[in-house]
């Protein structure tokens, strides 16, 4: 089939249903996705906008958020008087931007994607600009965006190969909707090539804001204070994805030094799988104490043989209280998470072969000595074990992952330049 705009348009519409379905089973675990439900297709609590002031960002989860954070403080640097219009796709991604906000500001879902829903969020909230983080295209929020005469530009962008691949299969639908954008402000040359073959304009390469973000220095002093008083090195699993902790207790109970001499740590990078990864792990006979049970003398309150992440917001805190971090969603065909958060921390990272969504980063990370790659997930847990073990390679690591960090920062100074022309108007 011909994925066609009036076959999409007709298949968005068709899948309302489906939607507010899918949101009332997923706020059974996650309760905020019964927030505010109706703005999802059109409809506001929120006054409308008289005059095209807000300019907005749209952050769709949580990696998101925590990049938008970086570029709205570097905006209302540089703006102080903005507005902002923060939307969302997830609870995770609401939740995180809520902390942005300031009087004045507005916050709701992301319109989904049909010509009704988003041509009443445009005509309600009128944006002055719209600051798309990373990869969010949507065929109707671009073509009614540039109907309306509200720039659209994609910030921190990123086009992995997997992702290209997908956007052809449906040329006569993604080509037009890359190419109707204002610009695309990609974090790599190779983000920008493949943003190019679709047809998007884009005129600079600005780096990834995410280098720009700064590890929470309480977090950080929490984790080395609790660190003191461990005997044995710690390794974290982090942000592990759906299969990686199977993965991850086959790989270890075949190997008894793994498990003996090291302290484990696992942190999953979704919330509401906290409660299935411990229950996994009791079953398999292992001992755990969650995050939320430490207080304030840290894990040493509940002494396991695993230590469950279990609060959000907390990475910086456990990338400190680790000595090594295998990446999550790099063991299994996931893409990797950002491992740019851990290099901040001075916390050496083994990853496995599936880094597409972070591939430079990810190479650039090995090259500078701050990151080593393995085959899977039993080459990780041995790996980790030799360098948790060897002080001074940890050492060294750690010491070249923090000036990696250094070296890649300046792309919110990048963008908030670029972004000057329409911050300026009015």
């Amino acid at each position: 089939m011909v994925l066609s705009r009036a076959v999409y348009t007709l298949l968005v519409w068709l899948a309302q249903p489906l939607l507010r379905r899918k949101l009332a089973r997923r706020a059974q675990a996650e309760p905020g996705y019964a927030v505010a439900v109706p703005e999802r297709f059109g409809h506001y609590s929120q006054p409308a906008e008289t005059h095209a002031q807000l300019v907005w960002v749209h952050a769709v989860s949580l990696g998101e958020a925590r990049a938008a954070a970086i570029l709205v403080q570097a905006l209302r640097t540089a703006w102080p008087g903005m507005r902002l219009l923060l939307t969302h796709g997830t609870a995770t991604g609401r939740a995180e931007g809520a902390k942005l906000l300031r009087d004045g500001d507005v916050q709701v879902w992301q319109p989904w994607d049909t010509p009704a829903a988003v041509q009443a969020f445009l005509a309600h909230f009128r944006p002055r600009l719209g600051l798309l983080m990373e990869t969010e295209v949507w065929p109707h929020l671009v073509l009614h965006s540039r109907q309306a005469g509200v720039p659209l530009v994609l910030v921190n962008a990123r086009m992995s190969e997997q992702s290209l691949r997908s956007a052809l299969r449906w040329p006569g639908l993604m080509r037009p909707s890359y190419a109707g954008l204002t610009a695309a402000w990609a974090q790599t040359e190779a983000d920008a090539q493949r943003l190019r073959e679709l047809g998007t304009n884009v005129p600079a390469v600005t780096g990834n804001l995410k280098f720009d973000a700064r590890p929470d220095e309480a977090q950080c002093a929490t984790a080395r204070g609790w660190r003191t008083a461990q005997a044995r090195p710690v390794v974290l699993l982090a942000s592990s994805r759906e299969g990686e902790e199977a993965q991850w207790l086959q790989a270890v109970q075949a190997q008894a030094e793994a498990w003996g001499a090291l302290q484990w740590l696992i942190v999953p990078r979704h919330p509401q799988r906290v409660d299935e990864v411990e229950r996994l792990l009791l079953a398999a006979g292992w001992s755990v104490s969650r995050r939320s049970q430490w207080a304030a003398q840290g894990p040493a309150a509940a002494p396991a043989q695993v230590w469950l992440g279990d609060s959000l917001g907390e990475m910086a805190l456990y990338y400190s209280l680790a000595d090594v971090a295998l990446l999550g969603g790099s063991f299994a065909p996931l893409g990797g998470q950002n491992l740019i958060e851990a290099a901040a921390c001075g916390c050496p990272v083994v990853m496995g072969p599936h880094t597409f969504n972070f591939l430079e980063a990810a190479e650039q990370a090995e090259a500078a000595g701050a990151a080593l790659r393995v085959a899977d997930m039993a080459e990780g847990v041995a790996r980790s074990l030799g360098l948790a073990t060897d002080r001074a390679q940890q050492a060294r690591m750690a010491q070249a992952a923090q000036a990696f960090a250094q070296a890649h920062q300046g792309a919110a100074k990048r963008v908030v330049a670029l972004a000057a022309p329409w911050l300026m108007q009015g």
